[in-house]
């Protein structure tokens, strides 16, 4: 029954019914009866991802599993749990998730700080568009295995953030991780760059092994400008050399970056070098911008959680911030507290912080956003060469800055 025609059939209709539970569980539990547990697998987690209770899907992934014990039923409000068991189909058996994960072993992996996130791309107020990118580069083919090897959609690739500074781009880049359930490493020049001749290269590879090592991993290239700046533009030879070094870790040349999800983030995406932009290097851009007034109202009230706060006019804050940044948010929550203290000291009496306090400190805090669109504006007039920045031109056209 290994060939049977049954399930060739059974599995052509599911290709046109991918979300008929039924049928593919009945599909699954044939091929168990055949002896293609792993194939079922597949299925199985597929509908454990949707329905994390199903009895039936449970005992089949008992029974394929054979004689192991299952895995714990992922939580009812934490969907995301469920496709874990999927990892070890979807990546190659030593980037496996849970116990199939190759230890963690050298130098390199405690020097450089591979960390587990907590946070979630939920924790991310606003960015509905970066999320929906996001969703479609890496999170949704992980979700769905099976689609994602019909379309022949591979897991390589990255995804440059870039806009103004304070707007979360790393805070995202964490997100991910965690909703990836996946490591995370975060690179920077200061990780890279060593006085000898041929260190920070091997520095940097070093950092591209830990992440092999420790897939499925997040890479994250905080200010990616100053690792890979336009190479035309360098006047050392040993920046450029770093430069030649990223590309072809970025290609896997030296190792396979299968289950390294790259992210990276700059303020200048103007000076990054074009190689970098090729197809699977950082093949696709997402414009991080400041929060809109629902994302800004639910930073305000984070920062304000562990306060003492009293009358605080929300809706007004929000509309008097418009072009504030994440960063300049929380400053301004930081400089209503100071006022706040600094009045109690004075008066000698403990008083809570109020809306007067936020009116003063508006008077002294100021977006730090306008000079970085001052700039960006002059790149969509003058340089938007073949609409790698259409999505800013649109949103410059919608706040009025641009013609």
């Amino acid at each position: 029954m290994t060939d049977s025609p049954l399930i060739a059939s059974l599995l052509a209709a599911l290709e046109g019914r991918p979300d008929d539970l039924v049928l593919r569980l009945h599909v699954a539990e044939l091929l168990v009866d055949a002896g293609r547990a792993q194939e079922a697998i597949v299925h199985i987690g597929f509908v454990l991802s949707r329905e994390p209770s199903n009895a039936t899907a449970l005992a089949l992934m008992r029974r394929s599993l054979g004689n192991a014990a299952p895995p714990p039923p992922p939580a009812a409000d934490d969907p995301l749990a469920a496709y874990e068991r999927e990892l070890s189909d979807v990546l190659p058996p030593r980037y496996a998730a849970g116990d199939n994960v190759a230890p963690v072993e050298g130098e390199t992996d405690r020097i450089y700080d591979v960390e587990v996130p907590a946070v979630r791309l939920a924790d991310v107020g606003g960015m509905v568009e970066v999320k929906k990118r996001l969703e479609l580069a890496f999170l949704g083919p992980l979700r769905n295995p099976e689609l994602r090897k019909l379309y022949g959609k591979s897991l390589r690739g990255g995804l440059l953030l870039y806009g103004p500074p304070g707007c979360g781009k790393t805070f995202l880049a964490r997100a991910v991780a965690g909703e990836l359930r996946a490591k995370f490493l975060s690179l920077s020049i200061v990780d890279v760059l060593d006085m000898w001749i041929g260190n920070s290269e091997r520095n940097l590879h070093e950092l591209f092994e830990s992440a092999r090592r420790n897939a499925p991993c997040v890479l994250f290239l905080d200010e990616v400008d100053a690792l890979g700046h336009k190479r035309a533009q360098l006047t050392s030879s040993a920046m450029r050399t770093l430069s030649n070094q990223l590309l072809a870790e970025l290609d896997g040349i030296e190792g396979n970056n299968e289950g390294v999800f790259v992210l990276a983030a700059t303020n200048t995406p103007w000076d990054v070098d074009a190689a970098l932009r090729r197809p699977g290097r950082l093949d696709r851009i997402a414009l991080v911008l400041p929060p809109d007034e629902p994302a800004r109202e639910a930073i305000l009230r984070y920062h304000m959680r562990d306060r003492p706060i009293a009358s605080i006019d929300l809706a007004k804050l929000t509309a008097e911030t418009p072009d504030f940044s994440g960063a300049d948010l929380a400053h301004l929550c930081e400089t209503a507290a100071e006022y706040a203290m600094a009045d109690s000291i004075e008066r000698g009496e403990v008083r809570m912080i109020e809306q007067r306090d936020f009116e003063r400190a508006l008077k002294e805090v100021r977006p730090s956003t306008g000079p970085w669109f001052a700039t960006a504006r002059n790149v969509a007039l003058f340089a938007n060469e073949g609409g790698a920045y259409d999505e800013l031109v649109n949103y410059l056209k919608r706040r009025k800055l641009l013609k």
